[in-house]
């Protein structure tokens, strides 16, 4: 039974390229980077160049890139940070509703520390409101936080436009850009954006690395008081092969984005048009142009998305139900009822999220699939047959 794999949005596998850069930093470059003997200046001089890999790929200085254990790390970072070094001018944060649990558990933390959090709603597509950011804005407003692209309906806000706002009013601006890395091509200085997080594993690095992208000037709480690593900011001992990989996975993923992102939008628009079309009672969430490459949010009524994800599972497809950081919850997903779904119909979601590796064949077989498993899973519902008989008397 072939196996195919379409939850990259969770995680992706380490490419041989990646792996292939990162093997001598196991066991033949394994000097620890802040020796200064000539073991750690070879192991140094790996950690300087992933670091430039870093800074190119998103248009910014090497010194503005601090290294980090994964993407929740960094957005803990940029958001507690910005909030405690600016508490002279205030204590007021403004994020949205369909932020990635990283960002909302860390505003809600910071709530309780006594800072004031305004989450912005958005539209059907899941695109914040304009008009509502414009209306949160405070004079005591320190950080405005909004994510460049949502891992779950893979909507794509206008972040340079948001920015702008927040630099006219003299506010730090910061997007959590963990599933945009490799899709959205960035240029951090031309956006106006001040901090930006990623996370390794999500463009073919290993799990364990990410990274934080400070623009100078811009003041933050340190994350980790001990050694001198990452400019003091950041103490621990560097995570040698990893940052390694992170720095050549980055620079990958960015080479051609407008090719890459041709290749997925054929796949991920196969399996909108064909789920859309031959399987009823569905629809696409998230918004059907302005959104990731990758992506592809499906709600099936009547059914529910854990019984479709194992179906999907024991012909040998992954995918998910929303975001891998909360699959073991049974709540309906955050960001489902923000942009109006009802509770029955977002638990019947699945996300199917791409990498370069997926081919038309492959969506063609997840498709012919699903018509299968869904038809079997609807004729067990007696919501469904309920529905039927209401429809046929009508």
């Amino acid at each position: 039974m072939e196996r195919i794999y379409m939850d990259n949005a969770a995680t992706t596998r380490v490419t041989e390229p990646v792996m292939e850069a990162m093997q001598p930093y196991f066991c033949e470059i394994f000097g620890n980077p802040m020796s200064v003997h000539s073991f750690g200046r070879e192991s140094r001089k790996a950690v300087e160049n992933a670091r430039r890999q870093v800074a190119t790929a998103l248009g910014a200085q090497p010194n503005e890139i601090y290294f980090t254990g994964c993407g929740t790390e960094s957005d803990n970072w940029a958001v507690r940070g910005a909030a405690y070094a600016n508490l002279k001018k205030g204590r007021h944060i403004i994020t949205t509703q369909i932020e990635h649990h990283a960002i909302l558990h860390t505003c809600e933390q910071l709530e309780k520390e006594g800072f004031e959090v305004t989450y912005l709603p958005v539209d059907e597509f899941g695109i914040v409101r304009m008009d509502a950011l414009a209306k949160a804005i405070r004079p005591d407003t320190t950080l405005i936080s909004v994510m460049a692209a949502n891992n779950e309906i893979g909507t794509i806000q206008p972040i340079e436009e948001i920015a702008k706002i927040a630099k006219e009013k003299g506010i730090l601006f910061h997007t959590d850009a963990v599933q945009a890395i490799g899709s959205i091509a960035f240029d951090v200085k031309a956006m106006g954006i001040d901090m930006l997080s990623l996370s390794g594993h999500k463009f073919h690095a290993p799990k364990g690395v990410g990274a934080l992208y400070v623009r100078n000037g811009v003041k933050l709480q340190r994350l980790i008081n001990g050694g001198a690593q990452e400019r003091t900011q950041r103490a621990g001992t560097e995570n040698l092969a990893s940052i390694v990989g992170l720095g050549k996975a980055i620079e990958l993923a960015t080479a051609n984005i407008a090719a890459h992102n041709t290749q997925l939008s054929l796949v991920r628009d196969r399996l909108i048009d064909r789920i859309l079309t031959e399987i009823p009672y569905t629809r696409l969430n998230g918004h059907r142009t302005q959104r990731l490459p990758g992506n592809c949010n499906i709600s099936f009524q009547f059914i529910e998305g854990e019984s479709l994800l194992l179906s999907l599972d024991i012909k040998g497809i992954a995918a998910s139900s929303g975001s891998a950081c909360t699959s073991g919850s049974l709540d309906p997903s955050h960001v489902l009822l923000a942009i109006g779904l009802p509770h029955e119909i977002a638990h019947g979601s699945l996300r199917l999220s791409l990498s370069e590796e997926n081919t038309l064949d492959q969506a063609d077989k997840v498709v012919d699939a699903l018509k299968e498993i869904v038809a079997r899973l609807r004729s067990m519902s007696p919501l469904y047959d309920e529905f039927l008989q209401q429809s046929s008397a009508e």
